[in-house]
């Protein structure tokens, strides 16, 4: 009896070309609920994975990290960063043999706070794809898709919901436009601007208790700015950390390459340290990313989100709530580069929930001035006349 041969690792990220039978095969999956169990990382909001997962992020608000400053606020306990959801399950993807992408868009509602002790599970759809989208300056062809995300806490009340859209691109078609987005890197910072950033970074403080009323918001108001950087590798690696890398889960050794060996294009080999790496080492690691048509190595999409997160709940106080948010990325957030989130108030109302809420338009630029991740949100806000019945 023959054997069939294993499919080999090699030391490139797989190069698949869009055919109309793959076209044709995911459209066969509209509808499909995708598994997880291999994506999970975190199924219980403890208080240390909320801890790890908030310092992964660079957020140590005392509500998520301090049980006792949280006692004495409204929760009566600790509550974990709406961008958690992360930790419990980053996302996971679907088809498209051999074709590279990136997180292109992301829009989600929250629905209540994540408690310590709640057990969080979630459910994946796949809702579809948009296109092949004809070339641009970026890549080449390449469709969008759509994966809808559910998570649920221990009753069965929805918690968030997340609808994760990813670009999908021929790499070969992404690398050979690789030179026509070229830009120094690293970036040369001087120790001035270094002693600039940094002293930005520490500027930033929640608001906390300090109740932030709706009454008091006005349109136009700004929302402040946070800084985040220089992007370094263990700012990668404390995000991996806490739990927020999509799947399939990191691993190590004969675990890992006995999922390559089954999966050959999750990998590649290494020309360098001759080392296995998965396709998600793009965020890490200088070789991969070029394979994906980068300069060298960037962050992660959901990441970005965090910060934006981390922003408004600095803004909002202990007493605000998030309920949505939307977010593009654009360019690349290569190690080096230096992050500045801000926004302001667009609109002040009573919406039809009748919760009183403000929106927002959302921002962050890097260094050279290119808009990195613009969005919105819609943030609940108490208001003195319920705050005066209680």
């Amino acid at each position: 009896m023959t054997q069939t041969a294993e499919p080999e690792i090699g030391k490139s990220l797989a190069e698949g070309k869009f055919t109309n039978e793959m076209l044709e095969k995911m459209r066969a999956l509209i509808g499909t609920e995708l598994r997880t169990a291999g994506s999970v990382n975190n199924e219980y909001a403890t208080r240390l994975a909320i801890l790890r997962f908030a310092e992964g992020i660079g957020d140590d608000n005392p509500l998520w990290t301090d049980e006792a400053y949280a006692a004495g606020t409204a929760h009566g306990e600790l509550i974990a960063p709406p961008s958690f959801i992360f930790a419990c399950l980053g996302s996971v993807q679907v088809g498209w043999p051999g074709l590279g992408g990136f997180h292109a868009e992301t829009n989600m509602e929250f629905h209540h706070p994540i408690r310590v002790g709640d057990k969080i599970t979630a459910r994946v759809v796949f809702d579809g794809f948009d296109g092949p989208i004809d070339a641009s300056k970026f890549a080449g062809r390449r469709i969008k898709d759509y994966l809808r995300q559910e998570y649920r806490n221990q009753n069965d009340e929805l918690v968030a919901t997340f609808i994760c859209s990813r670009m999908r691109f021929e790499r070969t078609e992404m690398q050979a436009k690789r030179e026509s987005r070229k830009i120094e890197l690293p970036h040369p910072w001087t120790d001035a601007e270094l002693a600039r950033v940094d002293a930005d970074v520490l500027a930033e403080s929640p608001r906390g208790a300090e109740k932030r009323y709706w009454d008091d918001v006005q349109v136009g108001d700004d929302l402040g700015i946070i800084t985040k950087g220089p992007i370094g590798l263990t700012d990668e690696i404390a995000f991996v950390a806490s739990g927020a890398a999509p799947i399939p889960r990191l691993a190590a050794h004969g675990v890992a390459l006995r999922r390559y060996k089954k999966h050959p294009k999750w990998a590649f080999r290494d020309p360098n340290t001759h080392a296995l790496e998965p396709v998600y080492s793009v965020h890490y690691n200088d070789y991969a990313a070029s394979l994906q048509g980068a300069q060298m190595a960037y962050d992660v999409g959901i990441q970005r989100t965090c910060w934006q997160i981390h922003h408004l709940t600095n803004w909002m106080g202990d007493d605000g709530f998030l309920k949505s948010l939307h977010d593009q990325y654009r360019s690349h957030v290569y190690l080096s580069d230096v992050v500045r989130l801000g926004g302001k108030v667009t609109e002040k109302l009573v919406d039809g929930d009748g919760d009183h809420v403000v929106k927002v338009e959302t921002w962050a630029t890097n260094q050279r001035e290119q808009s990195v991740m613009p969005g919105s949100a819609v943030i609940r806000l108490p208001y003195r006349a319920e705050a005066a019945a209680k």
